[in-house]
């Protein structure tokens, strides 16, 4: 039951982190959260006139890699945290 608790706290912590991928200089930013949910795109105006389709489509899977790929970091954090406060350690265990 303690277990239950402890990951919907993290999964509403994950909810509240923002974490974002950039291409291209940041012509295209993907905003997720911790849960790897995202929640916008942007893409830069003079992108979307001098860029064909295949290349934003290419910069587009690029950010949207790394906003998962910052929202997995995130995710494993907050899971190797909780699981250190809920075995307190055991004896270094968790540690690094």
């Amino acid at each position: 039951m303690e277990a239950q608790q402890k990951a919907g706290e993290v999964k509403n912590r994950l909810d509240a982190i923002t974490v974002t991928g950039n291409a291209e200089g940041g012509k295209i930013t993907v905003t997720a959260n911790g849960n790897k949910v995202v929640q916008s795109v942007t893409i830069d105006d003079a992108l979307l006139k001098d860029a064909d389709k295949e290349q934003i489509e290419e910069l587009l899977v690029i950010a949207i890699n790394k906003a998962m790929e910052q929202a997995d970091n995130v995710s494993q954090s907050e899971m190797a945290a909780m699981t250190k406060e809920m075995f307190g350690g055991m004896g270094g265990l968790f540690q690094k």
